[in-house]
């Protein structure tokens, strides 16, 4: 149980409303992701700063593939661009990046630069940044099921000692401490396939503001609500 006034040491974050942003003000949609783009760093460290320990951004879905061929084309240069131009100082703020999600798709210099951000910070204790690209909840629990049968298969496990802490040891944010907030920026009130086994007890927060205007005053609001809330995970 958790008492009203805490901060939650993990916090998601569904990063939407990108392109109706730039429709609001009769731009491309291009200029919706390039905004939002520039506010991921500044939440990061605005995260930090109040406290919070662990942060996961969903920032490229499974089903993100099916968007027209120009918007993918320009969410990978962006995504170039952020490792190229934002890192220097998340590293300076002792900020850990990891990356979730099935690489295998993306560009090879891509998947070069996330390996390179990884290395580079990975000694840093801040704040643990997670960045899930070409990530989906089921394909999560997938994969995990896949390596535990794996293992299985080899006598490396035995199937009874399968259990939910040996579970979401295998899933891609082992290690770290489950999301105790979900926010969700755009208007839409879904998770839409994110993180699927890890937010079972989530406390969820949705809110109207599209993610490019969702400033630091904005997450420090979810936070102060999350802060009202008193969590029973199941009991009383």
């Amino acid at each position: 149980m958790t008492q009203p006034g805490e901060v939650p040491q993990h916090v998601a974050i569904i990063m939407d409303g990108n392109h109706r942003w730039a429709k609001q003000r009769r731009l491309p949609g291009a200029a919706g992701h390039r905004a939002g783009a520039k506010r991921l760093r500044e939440i990061a460290e605005a995260a930090a700063d109040f406290g919070v320990a662990n942060l996961t951004l969903f920032a490229f879905s499974t089903e993100n593939w099916s968007r027209p061929d120009r918007e993918v084309s320009l969410l990978m240069d962006l995504m170039r661009h952020v490792m190229d131009n934002d890192l220097a100082e998340l590293n300076r703020r002792e900020v850990r990046l990891r990356v979730i999600g099935d690489r295998d798709k993306f560009a090879p210099d891509i998947q070069a630069k996330m390996d390179e951000c990884e290395a580079l910070t990975a000694a840093n204790d801040k704040l643990n940044l997670a960045v899930a690209v070409n990530f989906g909840g089921r394909w999560d629990i997938v994969e995990t099921a896949r390596r535990l049968a794996q293992q299985a298969q080899t006598g490396a496990l035995q199937p009874q000692d399968i259990d939910e802490a040996c579970f979401a040891a295998h899933t891609s944010l082992a290690g770290l401490p489950d999301p105790d907030l979900l926010i969700r920026t755009g208007g839409d009130n879904r998770v839409s396939n994110f993180l699927l086994w890890d937010l079972a007890y989530s406390e969820f927060y949705f809110t109207d503001t599209f993610w490019p205007d969702f400033d630091r005053q904005c997450l420090e609001a979810a936070l102060a609500e999350y802060a009202r809330r008193q969590r029973r995970f199941g009991g009383r």
